[in-house]
């Protein structure tokens, strides 16, 4: 698994107006191939009246899925253009359609290119980016009369607390880096007198905005 990486927000529309043609951009966040596609198809749908329906994704840890489809413009001006904005931006696991309503102009192959990128990037821009870290979830188990200080001292610290279970005892779940985990473990030994159970839990990503 990656330590970090970026992808988009979540879902996300733009729209752009270049020499009268409407450029919509679509953004969506996919895991898996057939996810994009079926976004693909969702915003055709959506658009069936449109002139062209360009798209491309980027799917994997490594990059291994990667499509450009160009949908009736001339080959290499809408597709490729996309998904060379999702590569220069760094981003994985994204999916991106713009819509195109011609509006009387031909812009070129050239003007094409820059409108498609134009396009994607403010989509983008619009929807947002963040950083998924991939964080050790580390569990403290307590008696509720140390739940005011522990609370406290993690909501003024570097941690970000991931929930609080209420059970016999109090377990609060904490996000910790993996570099981080030994220092983490001796400031909360330290802090509950040794009277916290802490226990290493799962791996998971905790989603950061990205301001790049």
């Amino acid at each position: 698994m990656l330590t970090q990486y970026l992808t988009v927000a979540g879902r996300g529309e733009h729209e752009i107006v270049i020499e009268k043609s409407r450029f919509i951009s679509h953004i969506a966040r996919v895991e898996t191939e057939d996810a994009a596609q079926a976004f693909i198809q969702e915003i055709k749908k959506k658009h069936k009246d449109a002139t062209h329906n360009c798209s491309a994704y980027i799917i994997g840890e490594q990059n291994q899925i990667q499509k450009a489809l160009d949908d009736g413009e001339p080959s290499g001006t809408a597709g490729v253009p996309i998904l060379e904005v999702l590569k220069k931006k760094d981003l994985k696991d994204t999916a991106v359609v713009v819509t195109r309503y011609f509006g009387g102009i031909k812009l070129g192959a050239g003007g094409l290119i820059r409108a498609y990128s134009k396009a994607t990037s403010e989509g983008i821009n619009t929807t947002g980016v963040v950083v998924r870290k991939l964080m050790r979830v580390i569990s403290t188990t307590v008696d509720y009369t140390w739940l005011g200080k522990l609370e406290n001292e993690l909501r003024s610290s570097i941690y970000q607390i991931k929930e609080i279970q209420y059970l016999d005892q109090v377990k609060v779940l904490v996000y910790v880096e993996e570099t981080q985990k030994e220092t983490y473990t001796a400031w909360i030994t330290e802090l509950t007198n040794g009277q916290g159970h802490i226990t290493e839990e799962e791996m998971l990503y905790l989603e950061e905005e990205f301001s790049g």
